[in-house]
């Protein structure tokens, strides 16, 4: 089949049915917008905050179940 061909993507999903796999689509961060790298610094700092003033994730180890048991 060339590459390209009208019937290569359903031929493609079709194996990956048969597989046992289904398609997922997501949203992802539009790295050329003009205010990505202002967006992703913010959000970097604010997660990087959140590990020095936040206890969460001991609440999250105490309550979790070890993937050993």
């Amino acid at each position: 089949m060339e590459y390209g061909s009208p019937g290569e993507g359903q031929f493609t999903s079709n194996q990956m049915r048969e597989r046992g796999c289904r398609m997922v689509q997501i949203w992802v961060p539009d790295v050329k917008a003009a205010n990505f790298e202002i967006e992703a610094c913010r959000r970097a700092a604010a997660v990087a905050e959140g590990d020095r003033h936040s206890d969460d994730q001991a609440f999250i180890e105490s309550v979790s179940a070890s993937w050993d048991e």
